[in-house]
Formats: structure tokens, sequence, C-alpha cells
């Protein structure tokens, strides 16, 4: 790293970095000693990549569907006291029993009851009730035809999945007299597993001959083109070996197999095309390709370095969150980062020298090799983007401001999102789940199967009806079950409809809050929040999928701004380190954060309002988002965001220290970044795309935002807004206050050129 000994007046523009050829940067010396024994290195590389493979290729085996969901004191006691007390939880299943004839006839219920039974002795099952063994009508359809049964599992998440897949196909389909269909989370929760299972080859299996094509015609070789394909194989086996070890310490979520690729082999094409794009300029001066590969090391080798440090620190906000699903992504991506970080810095070069002339053999896209010519021509970049670049200087406030006014715009419909949590719904129509879900919805009042269970403590008798009655007028109440009867809008409205014992047990009394809107509604929320906060006769303590989409909203709204804290810090740290300006970082996390908020508002028009279905194939509009989908997004999306910021950055400080020319380096920095970027954009667009082609709604949802934001991240904010930014503050750019550069010149991420 460049020490600069000497005091530097205060307020001093930055220079760029000092030239230091003593012993070289550790880059270099790193570099030297790998490509001295390239063929060690990559026989090693393969011999460790195949032992990852082993040992991870089971991982699938041991990850969990699930963690979605956050789980507070009140929640837990709420729900500990109900078991204890009532024997009463959230079933895992719901088996829809439809029959041709009334449920309530002699033949019927004595064969619903039956039914019941079998299911109730099979192992793994902790219980089983239906309307037939508890007599409770909210268990029976409205037309009388059907009715469900409840059936809660034994054992963790692991052990339920296991029995939902060997129980679910011996109680679905014909049972005379009854149709039997499937639904519950445990049954979504495998449907989910299964069907992002088919989805993840079926990605591969699209995305991969498609991003070949892609980078046949960019790196113009077969040989070049594979070496994405070499560094992505060597970051994911590492990766899954990595997941493996950490499945024996905690639940690791089986979408962490999704995210693992995509990151992996996109990150891998973006600092391939880096790299060899370097190394190719670099022998197109002149040099021979052992210092070719160095000098790439040098340069690009640093950025990949810090851009994969970077992505990955991005995405350490994830571990703030008390769900396993958004931390498991973690425990996947910052691996996959870091991993294929290092096998591009190692692998790659090694190849490069091994492969020799074999590199550029076999052109199969000859009408570029005229391309190939003016490319190693004294033009400073490819024309496209030193010619927007240049029109970008002549008026760059005329150009930026259309740009900052469309990102606006689309951002706008994301001060209207709302939030909700995942459920059979994100499954295509055809899913067993889903499908029954919905004819349950038709059928039964589904409010009354799915209730706000509110356990009272220790509260006096002649006090307890006017609480009841508080509660029954809250906006969003249907009515309120009760051991003194069923209450609605503040008023006794009939008799309870289950047993006393069902109401009481010692001093715990139980009410059945059921609510007018679904569990994930605002109102239903709403009812939580005011059951909570309203003065009781006792301690009162709030369960069911509502007070739980409460807690998870409110826990992830608290750690929200400490993980944004993270982020935007340890970002500004990172690029005032590597640039040494204080602007720059500022203007970097404004520009991410402005194409992130247009990403947000297209996903709400799209996904929560259910707009421009063609887009993606169709999935069924909820009404809202995932309330962990938009966490996650930031965190990837605002990682790649400064992935792109780090190419272009280190290409303008780079040209910048040649000739102190604002103006010419920004120029010069767009030209040479901007086909690296567009590429790469398109690259790992493509692979986010295969995502987006998933029929899960959430990946969907995953996919296509992620892939608008690398879109308007690589073309309107790298492309105009950032060299506008830059044009218009000059020398500016590049200043820092004298202790800060004294602290950068000692501790700067800088190299010698």
């Amino acid at each position: 790293m460049a020490r600069h000994t000497e005091p530097l007046p205060s307020g001093e523009l930055l220079d760029g970095p000092t030239n230091r050829r003593s012993g070289g940067t550790w880059l270099e010396r790193f570099a030297a000693v790998v490509l001295r024994r390239r063929r060690a290195v990559l026989v090693a590389t393969l011999l460790l990549t195949a032992l990852a493979g082993v040992y991870g290729g089971g991982v699938v085996d041991h990850l969990s569907n699930g963690g979605y969901a956050a789980s507070t004191r009140d929640l837990r006691i709420a729900e500990d006291t109900l078991q204890e007390k009532f024997g009463v939880s959230k079933p895992h299943l719901l088996l829809l029993l439809e029959s041709g004839t009334e449920v309530d006839s002699p033949a019927t219920a004595a064969a619903g009851t039956a039914y019941t039974e079998r299911v109730r002795r099979q192992p793994g099952v902790a219980s089983a009730e239906s309307y037939w063994t508890t007599g409770d009508t909210s268990m029976r359809a409205r037309d009388g035809r059907s009715a469900v049964v409840a059936v809660r599992l034994s054992g963790d998440d692991d052990r339920v999945q296991d029995t939902t897949a060997r129980l679910v196909p011996r109680l679905r389909g014909e049972h005379p007299p009854f149709e039997v269909g499937v639904t519950g989370e445990a049954e979504a929760n495998a449907e989910l597993q299964r069907q992002s299972d088919e989805d993840l080859v079926r990605a591969e299996l699209v995305a991969a001959p498609l991003i070949l094509l892609v980078l046949l015609l960019v790196f113009r070789t077969v040989a070049a083109a594979l070496l994405p394909f070499l560094v992505g194989v060597v970051g994911v086996a590492l990766t899954l070996a990595i997941l493996q070890g950490v499945t024996e310490f905690t639940q690791v979520s089986i979408f962490s197999l999704n995210l693992t690729t995509a990151l992996g082999l996109g990150l891998a094409v973006d600092y391939s095309l880096l790299l060899l794009m370097r190394f190719r300029e670099e022998s197109g001066k002149g040099l021979d390709p052992h210092t070719a590969a160095i000098v790439t090391v040098r340069t690009a080798g640093r950025t990949v370095f810090f851009s994969s440090l970077t992505v990955a620190l991005c995405l350490s906000a994830l571990l703030i969150f008390p769900l396993y699903f958004l931390r498991s992504l973690a425990y996947a991506a910052i691996p996959a980062v870091l991993t294929v970080g290092v096998a591009a810095i190692v692998v790659l070069p090694a190849a490069l020298l091994a492969l020799g002339r074999w590199l550029d053999a076999g052109d199969v896209t000859p009408l570029l090799r005229g391309f190939r010519r003016r490319e190693r021509s004294a033009e400073p970049g490819p024309p496209f983007w030193s010619r927007v670049a240049r029109r970008v200087s002549r008026r760059p406030l005329l150009v930026a401001m259309p740009v900052v006014i469309l990102l606006v715009g689309l951002g706008l419909p994301f001060t209207q999102a709302k939030f909700g949590l995942t459920d059979e719904r994100v499954l295509p129509l055809s899913a067993e789940a889903h499908r029954t879900a919905r004819s349950v919805e038709r059928h039964f009042a589904a409010g009354a199967l799915n209730p706000v269970h509110a356990v009272l403590r220790d509260a006096p008798a002649d006090e307890q009806a006017g609480y009841f009655r508080r509660v029954s007028r809250l906006d969003g109440v249907e009515y309120l079950d009760t051991p003194l009867g069923a209450y609605a809008d503040g008023k006794r409205v009939g008799r309870a409809d289950l047993p006393a014992r069902a109401y009481v047990r010692g001093d715990v009394t139980r009410l059945l809050i059921v609510p007018s809107d679904n569990a994930f509604s605002p109102r239903s929320e709403e009812i939580v929040r005011k059951i909570r906060a309203m003065p009781a006769p006792g301690s009162v303590h709030v369960a069911g999928d509502a007070a739980r989409f409460a807690d998870t909203k409110s826990v992830i709204g608290d750690r929200l701004p400490y993980a944004l804290g993270i982020i935007v810090i340890l970002m500004f740290v990172l690029l005032y380190l590597f640039t040494g300006s204080l602007l720059v970082p500022a203007k970097a996390i404004l520009f991410n954060t402005l194409s992130l908020t247009a990403s947000f508002g297209a996903m709400v028009f799209i996904f929560q309002d259910g707009h421009l279905k063609w887009l993606v194939g169709d999935f069924t509009s909820t009404g809202y988002l995932d309330v962990t989908v938009p966490v996650l997004m930031f965190c990837a999306a605002f990682g790649l965001s400064m992935d792109y910021e780090v190419f272009l950055m280190s290409r303008i400080r780079e040209q910048y220290s040649v000739h102190r020319d604002n103006t010419r380096a920004v120029i010069e920095g767009v030209g040479r970044t901007g086909p690296i970027v567009t590429a790469a954009a398109v690259l790992i667009g493509g692979v986010l795309l295969a995502l987006a082609s998933s029929d899960i709604s959430v990946l969907k949802l995953l996919g296509l935002g992620m892939f608008l934001a690398v879109l308007v991240d690589a073309v309107l904010i790298r492309g105009v807004l950032v060299p506008a930014f830059m044009l218009v503050m000059g020398k500016a750019n590049w200043w820092a206050p004298r202790p800060l550069r004294r602290f950068h010149a000692r501790f700067g991420i800088t190299e010698s050129d």
C-alpha cells in the first residue's frame, strides 16, 4: 500500500497513488508466486474443488424450509400456554374432506370420525381433530358438504417435513365417501422445497447455454468463455461445503442454494470479464503474458478483491435479523462472494498462462475480428461508451435531471407498499397446497379457521365481560368467542361454539378473535397491536398468524435501521479507503439508494398490484410483498451496485492519477469500463432472469427485482448519473481535509501503478 511520509497541506486535492517499485505490492508478490507455480495451483484447486463437491454434495438433505417469521417473547408465552393448558397449537396440515352428501348425515359422520381416528394413529402425528370429533362448527363448510381435519405433527421442522413427505400421499385422494385435499404450512413448505429444486435445475439448464452463448460473443473463444464457469464451479463447490458445515450448528434455508448458484455464477462472470479484459489490454501493449498477468492482478485483481469484500459486507447486514431464512442466505452468499473473488484472483491468472496461445485460438466470432483490431488501436475505449461520456460531459446537468426524475417516478409506487408473510399463494395455482387452500377459503369462514388467539391470566370474573365487549369493538373483529358466549360490536350475540373446558383452565382464559380480513392484512395486524396495548383485567398474550406477522414486521422494522447503518457506514469507509475521497462514497450511497428505490417501486406495481404479469408469467397477487424480500433485495442489490461502482471508480481514479484531468479521466474511465459493466450486467441479468422464471412467486419477485436493479444501475447510474456528477464536481471529487489525507496515505487501499 502507498505510504506518504511528508505532511500535506490542509484541504489539498488528492493525488494519485505513489509510484513504489521496490519489492512491488503485496498483490504483485502474491501473483508472482501463484504464476510461478501455476500448474500446482491448478491441480490443488481441482482436488480441493472435488473434495468440497463430495463433502457438500449432500447439503440439500440438511437444509430446512422455514424461518420466515420471528418469534417474540409475548408470542412464545401465548403459544406455550395454549399448548400446555388447552392442547391447542397451529396445525401443520389441514385436510379438506369433500363429500357429495351432508357431513352431518350418519354415514358421512361415521366415515369422517373413522378417517380422523386413522390419521391420529399414524406415526409422527401428535394430534388430529375434526368437526366430527370436536363439534367446532368453524370446521364445517357453509354448504355443509365438506369439513376439515386439523393435524399437528411431532418433532422439529426437519422431522415435520419428513413426516409430511411420508404421510401426505397416504392421506390425500379418494377415501370414500370423501375426496381429500391437503394444505397447511407443512405441505406448502414441502411443495416449496420440491418446486425450488425443480426451478434450480431448470434455471441452470436454461441459463447456462444462454450465458455460454453471450460469453462466447464477449470473450470470443471457447477457452476464454469457459473460464468464468471454472471460477464459478470452484466458488459454488466451496460454498456448498461451507454450508454443509454450517448445517451442523444451525438451520439453513433451502433457498440458500438458489442464491448460491445465482451469486456464484453471476459474480464469477463479472470478475472473470474484468480480469480477462485487462489481461488482453496489457498484452495488447506489448507485455509478455507473465508480466501482463501480474499487472492484471495488481490492477484488476485489486478491484476484484475489494469488490468481493464490499459485496460480502453488504450481505453481512442480513445476519442482524433474527430470522434464520435471512441469516442462512447470508451464510450462503458471503462465502459464495468471497470464494469466487479469491478463485478469480488465484485460479484465473494461472489458467490464463496455462492456456497460453490456446486462449485466443478458435475464435468463434469472425465478424468481431475487425472490432478486435480497433480495440487494440489507439482509441481510449470502445466508441459507443466514449461517445456517451463525451455527450454527458457537454451538458451534465441537462442530461442527469431527466434520469433523476425518471428514477424518482419509478420509485413512487413503493410509498404504497404493503407487507405480509409467505404462504401457499407463492406456489402456482396447480399446486396441491394452493388449490386446496383456495377451496377452503371459498367454502369456510377462513377467519374462524385461523383466528387470533389471546390468553388472559388472573382476570377477575366480574371484569371479563366488559373486556370482551371492548375487544369485540376493535376495527376488523368480526366476532369474539369467549367462555361467556360470542361477542360482536360490543354486544353478546350467541353462545360459545366450544365446550366450557375449551375456554377456561384454572386461572387462564382463552379467547378466539375472528378477524374480518386474512391474517396478513393491516387490520388483522392492528387488532394484535391494540389487544396488546389495551388495558386488561389481567395479563394478556396473543398468538396466531396475525400475531406472528405483526411480530415479524416489528422485529424487521426495529433491526432495519441498524442493518442500513451497517451497510452505509461500511460502504462509506471502504470507498473512502479505496478512493481517498469523501464525496465519492456519499455519491455512491445516494445513487445506489435511488436505483434500488426505483426497482422497489416496480416490484410494488407488478407483484403487489398485479400489473404486467406477462413479464414473468402468471402468479397469484396477494396484495402485498413478502416482508423479508425487500430486505434481502436491498442487501444483495446494494452490494452488486457497489460492485459496478468499484469497477468504474478504480479506472477513473487510475486515469486521473496519470494526467490530473478530471474530465478526461471520467470520459476514459467510462469508455474503458462501459463495455465491462454492460456485459457483466447482461450476463448476471441472465442468471437473475432465470431465477425470475421460477414458478414460486417470491423467487420471481427476487429475480426480477434484482435484474431491474442491476439493469438500472449499469445503464442509468454508471452510464449517466455518476459521470455527470463527477464532471460537475470537477477536482472536488478528490478533495479531503488534511487529517483524512494523512490517514488515507497511511491506511488507504491504494497500489503502485
